[in-house]
């Protein structure tokens, strides 16, 4: 009876099985030679259809034309808008600087209009030579306002 031989391949190594003891073989390698690539074999059409996939067509370039002038063309109009904001805040910030200049001449004028206001003159041109006098504490009538804002006198205020 002779032995029945099974050849297993584990990775690189054979091993061969039987009614005998295991044995190592080297597995066979396939030959590769650098200079023979094997090349699938392309169909006339799909080389054709590959080939006509990378030309670009009068349609396509149109197409890509007008895509760049339109993303240009927002580019531009960007750049329009942020120029005319920083603008607009230059101004906005000459015209807050001209307020608060404003603002403190408007100041001093006032400081300066009251103190050039004698109210010891006023008093005395008042009750010497216009016949004024203060008012008595009987003569003051106190009220209480209705409205938060303003008063409306719709009839004479009564007398006392």
């Amino acid at each position: 009876m002779a032995a029945r031989r099974n050849v297993r391949s584990y990775g690189n190594t054979a091993y061969v099985q039987g009614n005998t003891v295991r044995k190592a073989m080297p597995a066979s390698m396939p030959v590769h030679t650098p200079d023979k690539v094997r090349r699938p074999a392309v169909n006339h059409r799909v080389r054709r259809n590959q080939e006509k996939a990378l030309q670009m067509d009068l349609p396509y370039v149109v197409l890509m034309t007008v895509a760049v002038v339109i993303t240009l063309a927002f580019c531009v109009h960007y750049l329009h808008l942020q120029s005319s904001i920083a603008s607009s805040i230059h101004v906005i910030e000459s015209k807050e600087a001209e307020l608060e200049k404003l603002k403190a001449e408007n100041d001093a004028l006032e400081m300066s209009i009251n103190t050039s206001v004698d109210l010891d003159h006023v008093y005395k041109v008042a009750t010497e030579e216009l016949g004024m006098v203060y008012a008595n504490k009987d003569q003051i009538l106190h009220y209480d306002k209705t409205e938060s804002e303003y008063v409306r006198q719709n009839e004479d205020i009564p007398k006392y």
